[in-house]
């Protein structure tokens, strides 16, 4: 079969009963199915396997030759199929002069230009395109200096005494002053501001136990 110049890339949807073919466009890859093409061999065949249905052993046989000859004949068949095909898919998409492809005329075909939109992109849709890009990076702009302007970290206390009084992750709260939030160790008072220990917490809920307490105003867990 000679050399065929169309699209790029189509499926072949034939069967013994007949040829169809689906190309593709070059760009968007649009698919556009040609109309089926009955086989003769195919037709007569299934009018045997009727006549098999019907009277079996003889007519079974002659179906399944006939099915036999379809695939031994099929390749000419096929190829008069396939350029007739091509023939109908040109009536429909449009070759770029510029870069040779093959493209559809709804999604991918500059009318105006007479060429492909990889070639000569539609001006309507790169201006949209561009004005809806330029309010995406101007709001993101926007957002980045309006942030730069809040102060998120105002009331963070940076200084040296500040670090070294800061709980470790591993601090239990019981060993945190409630003054400052320094690491009170074994110690009694806090180190860096005086405050007095807090006194034990609930084992069962944590809230603060007055002394010679028995049981838990909160929870009731017992103490002792």
């Amino acid at each position: 079969m000679p050399l065929i110049q169309f699209v790029q890339n189509y499926e072949d949807l034939s069967t013994d009963h007949g040829y169809q073919f689906k190309f593709f466009c070059d760009k968007c890859h649009n698919g556009f199915m040609t109309h089926f093409q009955a086989s003769t061999i195919g037709m007569a065949e299934s009018a045997l396997k009727v006549a098999g249905n019907l009277f079996g052993g003889f007519f079974n046989t002659a179906s399944n030759s006939a099915y036999e000859i379809q695939r031994a004949v099929g390749g000419p068949a096929h190829d008069a199929a396939l350029e007739a095909a091509v023939k109908e898919g040109k009536q429909h998409f449009h070759q770029c002069t510029r870069c040779g492809k093959w493209v559809c005329p709804d999604v991918c075909w500059n009318n105006d230009a007479g060429l492909c939109e990889g070639c000569a992109p539609n001006l309507q849709e790169e201006l949209a395109s561009a004005a809806a890009q330029a309010k995406a990076d101007a709001a993101r702009a926007q957002l980045r200096e309006k942030a730069a302007k809040t102060d998120y970290v105002g009331d963070i206390d940076m200084s040296a005494n500040a670090v070294l009084r800061a709980p470790g992750p591993a601090t239990a709260a019981g060993d945190r002053c409630t003054g400052c939030g320094a690491a009170l160790g074994g110690a009694r008072f806090c180190p860096q501001c005086g405050t007095p220990r807090p006194a034990p917490g609930c084992p069962g809920c944590g809230a603060a136990i007055a002394p010679n307490t028995r049981f838990c105003a909160s929870c009731g867990h017992k103490l002792a």
